[in-house]
């Protein structure tokens, strides 16, 4: 029981840093209708934007305080998310306002092909290191209910404990101010709120900064456990049934959806793994998605879409 806990409990873990990913392409959607495939490059650009001026600043302004150049980092982190918000604006997606969705499906990837080169000339490309201080020791729970306890590792604790919170925020600022109004407006029909004066363009601007700020904490997370590589726009891969699973609109749904393949994946590479051999932690998601879309095509939490002729 003790084990099956233990490999639970790091399911649960893992499925909240999926549903943090998994976040961008939610918030994108809900307030613009468009499927962004750049949030993995936005993740892995944020990363590397952290990293590295972690690293500059303090020999650029001679100073060896790690909280300070953390701090300074990420305001300069962030402040380059949002320059990417404003340049996908103004250069990409105010072009193609009212264009069709597979039109705006592949600018996206094509702003995720040159943000990974723009990232990789700009930065670098080698493997950098992310320390912002999360605890990285683990902790043993129910220590006397089970032989040897549970283990829990403490940076998994506050990465849930941060993307928790951020779902908390984002739901709130969705749904009760006006700026979550008017993105829900601009999602259900453009030229709708253009002609009430909604500004297509501020909204736009301020939804790719807000998914910019969340790929920037993933990015910090999955950087400092896994260390700023190329291979985290991978991850936008692995957030793709997650989103699909929880429902395209729903921000909770995005972390729901992360817990339940998060905690699916480990359980069935544990116990069925061995029976089968192995691998079934690569595929599982998309096969649990195929399912869900059958019974429920707009995912668990998702609005469903009702056309009336």
């Amino acid at each position: 029981m003790g084990f099956f806990l233990e490999t639970m409990i790091g399911g649960l873990m893992s499925g909240m840093l999926y549903g943090l990913v998994a976040l961008g392409f939610v918030l994108i959607f809900k307030a613009s209708g468009v499927f962004n495939f750049a949030q993995g490059a936005m993740v892995l650009f944020a990363a590397l934007a952290m990293a590295r001026f972690s690293e500059w600043i303090p020999a650029l302004m001679g100073f060896n305080n790690k909280v300070l150049a953390n701090v300074l980092a990420f305001a300069a982190a962030l402040m380059v998310m949002v320059a990417v918000a404003w340049l996908i604006e103004k250069l990409v997606l105010g072009k193609l306002v009212n264009q069709e969705g597979i039109t705006l499906l592949m600018a996206t990837l094509g702003i995720t092909y040159f943000l990974d080169g723009f990232g990789q000339t700009l930065f670098g490309s080698s493997i950098y290191k992310i320390d912002v201080g999360l605890p990285k020791d683990p902790m043993f729970l129910f220590e006397n209910v089970f032989q040897g306890g549970v283990l829990l590792n403490k940076e998994d604790l506050y990465a849930a404990v941060i993307a928790a919170s951020l779902v908390v925020l984002l739901s709130i600022f969705f749904q009760y101010t006006s700026t979550g109004r008017a993105l829900r407006a601009v999602a259900d029909d453009h030229q709708a709120a253009q002609s009430i004066g909604i500004p297509l363009s501020r909204v736009w601007v301020i939804v790719w900064s807000v998914a910019g700020f969340v790929a920037l904490v993933a990015g910090i997370i999955w950087g400092s456990k896994l260390g700023v590589q190329f291979s985290l726009s991978v991850l936008a891969l692995k957030a793709l049934p997650v989103v699909i699973l929880g429902g395209l609109t729903s921000v909770p749904g995005a972390i729901v959806g992360g817990l339940i393949l998060g905690v699916g994946e480990k359980l069935s590479e544990v116990y069925i793994g061995p029976l089968v051999g192995g691998g079934i932690e690569i595929w599982f998601g998309y096969v649990l998605v195929l399912f869900v879309l059958l019974v429920r095509p707009q995912g668990l939490f998702g609005e469903k879409i009702i056309d009336r002729v």
